[in-house]
């Protein structure tokens, strides 16, 4: 039986990871953590508190739960790391080397860290962009992303490490609020909508991004961690893809079944971010090696969204 840590597990990507991972395998086979206890307290459900850049705390929690499959979710994300780069380069490497560490030392325990499109940068090609091309990331953020990268690979070639990792676009979920990522105007919009209020987006309207709703991406990462082996070809970070819009083709979606909806743009530094990205990503890679295919397109992505967070805005 799989018995799974998540490392991060109160952000964005990891709430919602964690719900995934026990209803597959079991509540007591999942054992959340995080920095903090999650908002509202711990429930009935295993829960560590650990900070993961110490490695003896990591390795005490994995040897008393007998974890044979981490889940490296913690890091700090682009749009806050460029207010931190020293916290944010030390957080994401030492993390990571903590993790990858404690593989080299326990064979039987397989790895997922999640890498990011924050790796590409200005001179990456824009459009569909393959699995292997120029990289020169621009953040701090795509920097430690990249660099983990060649970790992930150079621990799997030298100590035979079965770590596991896809390049995330922006995603999109209702469970969490925003998490200071540059794409995380994709979900903003959707609060300050239902709250009847005019949304002002920090990026421009015509800024065209990779983005995936946040079911897609749990399925994504389960998927690849119960792939076969040898069927995982790429050990640096596979390329995934979902669907590519701008602010204003999301607005126009949202403003279909919500017709009061009002947006206003005014480009901040999240912009220069989001301007070293690519518009769309090509994932033939992930398709072709483990079978991975998406299910939310942008009408589909609102329609949920809309119906989940209506609720929850209305109570806050």
């Amino acid at each position: 039986m799989t018995k799974c840590l998540v490392i991060g597990a109160c952000g964005q990507l990891g709430t919602e990871l964690t719900a995934g991972l026990r209803s597959k395998y079991g509540i007591n086979n999942v054992i959340a953590s995080d920095i903090h206890p999650p908002e509202g307290g711990v429930k009935d459900a295993p829960f560590e508190i650990l900070d993961a850049m110490n490695f003896d705390a990591l390795k005490s929690i994995v040897e008393m739960h007998q974890i044979d499959t981490i889940y490296h979710l913690a890091a700090i994300l682009s749009a806050k790391g460029e207010q931190n780069p020293p916290l944010a380069w030390s957080l994401n490497m030492t993390s990571l080397l903590n993790v990858l560490n404690l593989a080299k030392e326990n064979n039987s325990i397989k790895i997922f860290w999640p890498s990011s499109i924050a790796v590409f940068g200005p001179t990456t090609p824009k459009d569909n962009t393959p699995q292997d091309c120029i990289m020169d990331p621009n953040t701090v953020y795509g920097i430690s992303k990249l660099a983990g990268e060649r970790w992930c690979q150079y621990y799997h070639e030298k100590y035979g490490v079965d770590v596991r990792s896809v390049r995330y676009p922006g995603l999109i979920g209702s469970k969490t609020l925003p998490g200071g990522g540059t794409t995380d105007y994709a979900v903003d919009i959707f609060y300050k909508v239902l709250q009847g209020e005019q949304y002002e987006c920090f990026l421009a309207e015509d800024c065209i991004l990779p983005m995936m709703y946040m079911d897609d991406a749990v399925e994504a990462t389960i998927h690849i961690m119960e792939a076969d082996k040898p069927s995982i070809k790429v050990r640096t970070s596979y390329n995934l893809s979902a669907i590519s819009f701008t602010p204003a083709e999301l607005y126009q979606e949202i403003k279909k079944q919500i017709p009061e909806a009002k947006i206003t743009y005014n480009p901040d530094y999240r912009q220069n971010i989001a301007n070293s990205w690519p518009n769309s990503i090509d994932d033939s890679n992930a398709r072709k090696d483990w079978g991975w295919k998406h299910t939310f397109d942008m009408k589909k992505l609102v329609e949920v969204m809309l119906s989940e967070l209506e609720p929850k805005v209305a109570s806050m």
